[in-house]
């Protein structure tokens, strides 16, 4: 169950020639691969470029229409695998991950690709993910790119630049022999625009058509001695070439100039509509876009095509390179370009820009003040720098910083992960200190408070691998957490049979959510509804048994005393051996947008609904807060007590409470106070319970209008 349904815009994707379309990035990225002539298309899930394979999945019926194969692939490396197909046959295919941590996982098969070289035109859509909202490490796909030699298209955000850079990234492809990644900023997957359509067109030749091929790569596709020599000869003779003249041919490149020409400067694609924001706030171009500065915009940031540098540069006193991340590839490139040619031209980027951290139009808007200040017609204008050191005022970044609270990330309310890491916590303080090794996704929020447990994240289902060095002994064991999406991912493998393997005596806590949670909700092999299009409903417990476990406990997640029991004994056992616990409750964001629906067709029906929500009784409450301090809920809040004796808040349950009874179950396991109680919020209800809650109010009235003259009297 994805974290968004595209089945409302699928429509869009039947449009024709002519037609306009009007819709989101990422649905134009599907429609631009259905006019592309794509055989396959595949991918693993992962911020920002998700949403994709949401809608691939949801567009199945269009694809199988049209004879599109679609593979929701098991990781990032299975992916890049199958575009291995794409080497033999000449067939479009197409796949799709997360920025540099699933290239690195895919980096295996993508160094073997690339080496082999392709037939068919092979597209790699990339989310790319930097800056200060990044979920990652702060790196960039451009290294991968040069060091495979895959060439990486940046286009402008907006959906015609996307769509042409869909289709020509084929083209690119199957003229250069070689694999091209395609780099799609959060803003650009999730940007609303309009393009004219062109014709959905069916592949040349369909998988099942491939099938029947009498066709072998042979040595041709084998990466070994001494073929991988002539593979590097033929990137750099035949296969570089070919694709800086296809870039130049079909001028992938734009130049937009300007009178300012003493000036330029060279953007990579995907940062040109903030360098145009930037040039608008500092008057140096108009609405429409047009720059009185020349811009160079590298729709393709690798290679570099060293003619068109040089031209653009040639007669410039100055260039600006707007590179976001570091290293700066492509300024010292250009760099040396101009050195090579004896250009006199000054270039500038890192130093005016900073080193590290997200191009903002303000952070660009600070830097082209210094750099064009002689052309700015109304240089007068205050320009507010956004960096530390300058800006007392509530608009600089000192301001901010005093007036915003920090916000760390959290996890849900209601999330099934806390009342396990809780149950950690409190094992913790009963047990003493015990290592704990954190995952990739929602299970990695052991580390941050109120938990503070984890000693690390090293890679997507690699906890049990980044512990492995550890020796287990009773009551000194490990635990390693991982969830279930990075079980399947990696976790299995790396994990569980590298751990039976070398005979570990440690504890792997699988949190099993039902989803790939952190990724948006996408179904998984343990996903226990129905997928008409894929296999589920593959037991967790089963798939560790098989390798080898024999110690395996499974547990109820909200159930903390029942977590917190099977910690302790796989952690104090005498038995040896990997122990595994798997805790298991549905993601509560999935459960919350299936249950939504549910209730609504039962409300519209005038049928009768229960929603239980907790409260806490303020009379009760002794302001002691352990139920926040342990459990962290977003919905527990604090308010004045009402008591006027007593000085300290009481704690508050908030509306975003949705009833999963952790607060509970925390105050009961840790000997709290009975402060909590529980509310049944009845609507449509039958008519005994009317009649019970009228003949309730008219007994509590009655006592309430007895004791009032007895309060009185006392006063």
């Amino acid at each position: 169950m994805a974290e968004r349904s595209f089945t409302k815009e699928i429509d869009k994707l039947r449009l024709g020639s002519g037609e306009e379309f009007n819709g989101e990035g990422i649905l134009a990225v599907t429609k631009a691969l259905l006019e592309s002539g794509v055989s396959y298309v595949g991918g693993y899930q992962g911020a920002p470029i998700s949403h994709l394979l949401d809608v691939l999945s949801d567009a199945r019926d269009i694809l199988a229409d049209t004879g599109i194969e679609f593979v929701a692939s098991s990781s990032e490396a299975a992916a890049a695998a199958m575009l291995g197909v794409s080497a033999t046959y000449p067939l479009r295919g197409a796949v799709a991950w997360k920025s540099t941590v699933g290239t690195n996982v895919a980096s295996d098969a993508l160094a073997n690709l690339a080496s082999t070289g392709v037939t068919g035109g092979a597209l790699i859509i990339l989310g790319e993910d930097y800056g200060e909202g990044s979920s990652i490490m702060q790196e960039r796909t451009h290294a991968f790119a040069m060091k495979s030699q895959v060439w990486l298209l940046d286009p402008r955000p907006n959906l015609p630049s996307i769509v042409k850079a869909v289709k020509t990234g084929f083209e690119l492809s199957e003229a250069s022999r070689t694999p091209v990644m395609l780099t799609l900023r959060i803003r650009a997957c999730h940007l609303y625009g309009r393009f004219t359509c062109g014709d959905n067109v069916r592949p040349a030749m369909t998988m099942r058509e491939a099938m029947e091929e009498t066709r072998d790569f042979g040595a041709e596709g084998y990466t070994g001695p001494p073929h991988t020599l002539r593979h590097e000869q033929e990137k750099i003779h035949s296969r570089f070439p070919a694709a800086l003249d296809f870039i130049r041919r079909e001028k992938l490149n734009e130049i937009f100039d300007g009178p300012d020409d003493d000036l330029g400067i060279i953007v990579q694609g995907g940062m040109y509509n903030n360098l145009i924001r930037a040039l608008t706030q500092l008057d140096l171009c108009d609405v429409f876009g047009a720059s009185r500065i020349p811009i160079y915009v590298l729709n393709v940031t690798y290679p570099l095509c060293n003619d068109e540098v040089e031209d653009f540069c040639r007669g410039k006193r100055s260039v600006l390179v707007v590179e976001e991340g570091q290293p700066e590839f492509i300024e010292e490139a250009v760099r040396a370009i101009l050195h090579k040619s004896a250009l006199a031209t000054t270039v500038m980027g890192k130093g005016e820009l900073p080193r590290a951290g997200e191009y903002s139009v303000e952070v660009i808007r600070n830097a082209l003040a210094v750099f064009a200040a002689g052309k700015r017609p109304n240089a007068s204008r205050d320009v507010i720098r956004v960096d530390a050191a300058v800006g007392t005022t509530p608009a600089g970044a000192a301001g901010l910083a005093q007036n915003i609270a920090p916000r760390s990330p959290s996890l849900c309310t209601g999330c099934p992960e806390r009342p396990v890491f809780t149950a950690m916590k409190m094992l913790r303080q009963e047990l003493g200190h015990f290592h704990v090794s954190g995952d990739i996704g929602c299970n990695g929020f052991v580390l941050l408070p109120p938990f503070g447990l984890g000693q690390g994240t090293f890679g997507y289902g690699l906890s049990a691998a980044s512990a492995s060095a550890l020796p287990g002994v009773p009551g000194k064991r490990s635990i390693s957490v991982m969830g279930d999406g990075g079980f399947w991912h990696n976790g299995l493998s790396s994990g569980v049979v590298n751990a039976i393997y070398n005979k570990s005596d440690n504890v792997i806590l699988v949190v099993d959510n039902d989803y790939s949670a952190a990724t948006g909700g996408q179904d998984i092999p343990s996903t226990r509804a129905t997928n008409i299009a894929r296999s589920t409903k593959h037991d967790i417990g089963d798939a560790v048994r098989g390798v080898g476990v024999n110690w395996v406990r499974e547990v109820t997640s909200y159930d903390i005393e029942e977590v917190k029991g099977a910690l302790r004994d796989a952690l104090t056992t005498e038995e040896t051996g990997l122990k595994v616990v798997i805790a298991t409750s549905e993601c509560m964001l999935n459960r919350q947008r299936r249950e939504k629906q549910v209730v609504k067709k039962k409300l519209s029906a005038g049928q009768r609904v229960v929603r239980q929500k907790f409260g806490v009784d303020a009379e009760t409450c002794t302001g002691d807060r352990s139920c926040m301090r342990l459990s962290g809920c977003p919905s527990l809040g604090l308010r004045d007590n009402p008591d006027p004796l007593k000085r300290e808040p009481v704690v508050h349950v908030e509306e975003s409470c949705v009833g999963c009874g952790h607060c509970g179950e925390v105050a009961h396991a840790a000997v709290l106070c009975p402060s909590f109680y529980r509310l049944d919020i009845v609507t449509n209800e039958c008519p005994s319970e009317r009649w019970r809650a009228r003949l309730r109010r008219s007994v509590i009235g009655f006592l309430q209008r007895r004791i009032e003259p007895i309060e009185a009297n006392a006063s």
